[in-house]
């Protein structure tokens, strides 16, 4: 009896299925505009954006023109959007600040461009180019809108952007240096503190770059040997000038004695 109840269950399932697909198949090729319309905003209101998205593509040329475009195309975009399809919304974003220039909603579309951008930026690990471009499109918009509301907003997403960046610069610096590839630590870590130049890390920016020279030194031939103890000894100076309390004090003090010992070394010889 309890079989024969679920094998019921499971029937009346499938042919409801069935028939709600039927339902919005029969709107999809009804060549009715105003019906495709009526039930694409039912669907985007009940949160079925694919569906919505595939009537509303259907009627946009039908529409263009018209008073009802406007709406038409903010849903259409908007169902890109929360399918976390980032790239066409982004692009979608842009298309309705042009299409709809004096539209009320144009600042908001503005916006959405920009944080569909911010959305693709990955992990700090990973290629960050996506929040470059994000970082972009944010000043791009308080640029264009410097009386908006969402400029806090902005200046809090490109701060998370750019710690990003920041992270992964770090982290290749550091590559370099565990790879003993002491000259691109240098570079890459010299850079960071050029384009991060209010980083929370400049400390320890400042002790891999002192050691790293060290390290260079030490393995330099014998033509470039003197420059680089130069180089590390005044590296290290200005370390213990900025960071007094640094608790690499002690460890970049036997760096400058190491590196006066070697240059009286190689003067003498």
């Amino acid at each position: 009896m309890k079989n024969r109840l679920l094998q019921l269950f499971l029937v009346l399932l499938v042919s409801l299925s069935v028939g709600c697909k039927s339902a919005y198949e029969k709107v999809r090729l009804s060549n009715d505009p105003e019906e495709i319309l009526k039930e694409a905003n039912k669907y985007y209101q009940n949160g079925e954006y694919g569906r919505a998205q595939s009537l509303y593509e259907i009627i946009i040329p039908f529409y263009r023109g018209k008073k009802e475009a406007e709406d038409v195309f903010y849903k259409y975009t908007y169902s890109q959007y929360y399918q976390e399809e980032y790239i066409l919304a982004s692009h979608y974003f842009n298309n309705f600040t042009t299409s709809f220039y004096n539209s009320p909603r144009k600042e908001e579309m503005a916006f959405m461009a920009a944080y569909s951008d911010y959305r693709m930026s990955p992990n700090s690990k990973l290629d960050q180019t996506a929040s470059s471009q994000a970082i972009d499109k944010l000043q791009h918009f308080i640029n264009t809108y410097p009386e908006s509301e969402r400029i806090e907003e902005c200046n809090e997403l490109m701060d998370e952007l750019r710690y990003k960046l920041e992270t992964k610069s770090v982290a290749e610096g550091k590559l370099y240096f565990d790879l003993r590839n002491y000259q691109s630590a240098m570079t890459s870590l010299q850079n960071t503190l050029k384009d991060f130049p209010e980083t929370k890390s400049a400390e320890k920016i400042n002790y891999l770059i002192v050691k790293s020279s060290q390290q260079l030194a030490k393995n330099s031939v014998y033509e470039k040997m003197e420059g680089r103890l130069d180089e590390t000894i005044t590296l290290a100076n200005k370390f213990i000038k900025k960071y007094p309390r640094s608790e690499y004090k002690s460890e970049i003090r036997e760096t400058i004695d190491f590196s006066k010992n070697e240059l009286k070394r190689f003067i003498n010889d």
